[in-house]
């Protein structure tokens, strides 16, 4: 079972990389006006969500705690994020406010994930 979950956070991590590295690449069209989400950006967001509840699922069939509240938070945010690239997708450019919105959300994400104890 641990190989399993060991191959599904590094899923997460790759959902979270592609997210995240979509928005890192794109700043400077931002500043610019022109940004637009890519579809990394999406594919990686919902990489993120699948893999996320497959872990809930996995952690707690070992017999491992799950942090309800903070799962729910994650997920919580990662809805908003994959809302806010999902309906955004096909427009030539994104607000700025947007796009930074879903940058500023993704490290509030990872930042839960790693500091929420």
């Amino acid at each position: 079972m641990d190989v399993l979950i060991n191959v599904f956070v590094a899923l997460h991590i790759i959902g979270i990389a592609a997210l995240l590295g979509g928005f890192l690449t794109r700043m400077k069209a931002m500043g610019e006006g022109t940004a637009r989400f890519g579809p990394a950006m999406l594919h990686g967001a919902l990489t993120m969500l699948v893999t996320g509840v497959a872990l809930v699922g996995l952690n707690q069939a070992d017999g491992q705690a799950v942090n309800n509240v903070k799962i729910g938070v994650k997920l919580a945010i990662l809805v908003v994020i994959l809302g806010l690239v999902y309906v955004k997708r096909d427009e030539e450019r994104v607000d700025k406010a947007v796009f930074g919105a879903v940058g500023g959300l993704t490290l509030a994400n990872i930042f839960i994930a790693t500091l929420w104890t």
